[in-house]
Parts: C-alpha cells; sequence; structure tokens
C-alpha cells in the first residue's frame, strides 16, 4: 500500500484521545536505529562528528521506504537525519484526504522537539540542526519557520528549512527561518499558486525563501512510483525535477549548515 507516501491536505476532524493533541518528546528510549519502527529512527553519518543535524518529516502515509532513503541519502552527505513519526505514537496510521488528523502545527512541534533531542548529544552541532518535509510534513516545515505558530519559546528556530510540494496555507507571522520551497507546476493536489503566494505574502523578517518550480511535475515528484492515481491525485515521480531539486536541497543545506567532509 505504500506505493507513493505522500500526503492528502484536506481539512478533518480532530484526533481523537487525551494524548494525540500533545507534542511528542524523545529521549535515548524512543529515538532508535534505522528500521527500527522506533517513533524517531536515527541516521548518522560516517566519522566522529560533531555534525550538522536535518529533522525529517513524512507525508499522509507516515514513515516509510521513501522517507528512508531521503534519511540515508541526507547521511551520506554528511549530516545526522532524525526521521519522526509523528502518527504511530499516536495510533494514526494515516491521514491521507484527514490532514487535520495530525495537524501541521503538531508535526511541526513534533520537530522542533526532535531538534532539542538532536541538541542533546555531543556528536550534534548544535546550532546547526534543519528540518525537510514532504506534503504533509512540508505542510508542518512551512508552520515551523513562522514566528509564534509552532516553535516553543525555549527552542531555537530552525538554521534553515525545505519543504517539498507542501501546502501552503496564508501566512500568518513573519519568518524566523531561511526555505527553500520545491513544487511540480502540475500538481493540483497542493498547487504552485498557494505556494507562490505565500511567498509573496509572508514577512521576510531578515529571511530570504525561494522557490523553484518543475513544469510538468506532479505531486510527489521525487518519489519512486511512475505516475499513477493516488487519494483521487495523479502523482508520481518526474526524474528530471527529481534529480534537480536533490542537487537543490544539497546546495541549500550545505550553504545554511556546511557539513564537516
Amino acid at each position: 500500500m505504500l506505493r507513493l507516501a505522500i500526503l492528502a491536505l484536506a481539512v478533518s476532524l480532530p484526533a481523537s484521545g487525551s494524548t494525540a493533541a500533545q507534542p511528542l518528546t524523545f529521549n535515548a528510549d524512543t529515538v532508535g536505529e534505522p528500521l527500527s519502527g522506533a517513533a524517531a529512527e536515527l541516521y548518522l553519518p560516517r566519522g566522529a562528528g560533531p555534525f550538522p543535524a536535518v529533522v525529517v518529516l513524512h507525508g499522509c502515509n507516515g514513515v516509510g521506504p521513501h522517507y528512508r532513503s531521503w534519511a540515508r541519502q541526507l547521511a551520506e552527505w554528511g549530516y545526522v537525519a532524525l526521521l519522526v513519526d509523528s502518527f504511530r505514537p499516536r495510533n494514526v496510521a494515516d491521514v491521507c484526504n484527514h490532514g487535520m488528523l495530525v495537524p501541521p502545527q503538531l508535526q511541526a512541534q513534533d520537530a522542533f522537539n526532535a531538534a532539542d533531542y538532536l541538541r542533546s548529544r555531543a556528536d550534534i552541532r548544535a546550532e546547526r540542526v534543519a528540518a525537510i518535509g514532504f506534503s504533509h510534513g512540508g505542510w508542518a516545515v512551512l508552520k515551523a519557520v513562522l514566528a509564534g505558530v509552532a516553535r516553543p519559546a525555549q527552542t531555537r528556530p530552525f538554521a534553515a528549512a525545505v519543504a517539498f510540494y507542501p501546502g501552503c496555507d496564508p501566512p500568518v507571522s513573519p519568518l524566523e527561518t531561511d526555505i527553500l520551497i520545491l513544487i511540480g507546476e502540475a500538481d493540483e493536489w497542493t498547487p504552485l499558486q498557494r505556494c507562490a503566494r505565500w511567498r509573496d505574502l509572508v514577512p521576510a523578517n531578515g529571511h530570504a525563501v525561494r522557490l523553484k518550480s518543475y513544469p510538468g511535475a506532479l505531486h510527489g515528484f521525487d518519489a519512486p512510483a511512475a505516475p499513477h492515481y493516488f487519494a483521487g491525485h495523479y502523482v508520481g515521480r518526474d526524474q528530471a525535477a527529481a534529480t534537480d531539486a536533490l542537487a537543490e536541497t544539497r546546495a541549500f543545506l550545505d550553504t545554511h549548515l556546511a557539513p564537516s567532509r
């Protein structure tokens, strides 16, 4: 069923349960190795560190091969990658077409708590922690970069952020992190026009928004599955867009985080 782990962005009823609306916290007991199925999976580069780090936020089908592939890629580039599972600890299987079961602000709060865990480790460069998210996770990233929306007062902003084909609600406050948005021009699930409007409306506050769009590319253009219908939308890989987005992401992260090589 995990042909393409992307996310729908439709409003639904709030999640039930007494802990569902609370942000996740992370420690040595809840963070595991790659493929462990832990609340967060830790992917380490080779070497002793300390390393810059990236928090990885998944799409509507939850943690799956596509996001693990991204975490491995980040580790190969010299970053510690922490892949956060915002669904299973809340007993949520997926939120496709029910995006508010785990609201983007809540997933963003999970990301900030994951960053706090990373900064507690001796092998992390605490001032160089970024976030990357995909569709629902990209939606969460857009909440995370706005002042006063998701970041706890005692937690520092992310050093950089990347959002792949995110949901782009109108911004409600200024930026506090530089952000790169990557999106397909043929994406009718999270349309380019909404993200262009977000870019044009958000108060920069001394930060930068870079939006790059790809002609003909669909939602989920970087995932491995060929174009197909998923949850009522036509989605799937565009090789040229995927290759360029990989290079754009690496260049953006290297500029902001400067990993050791």
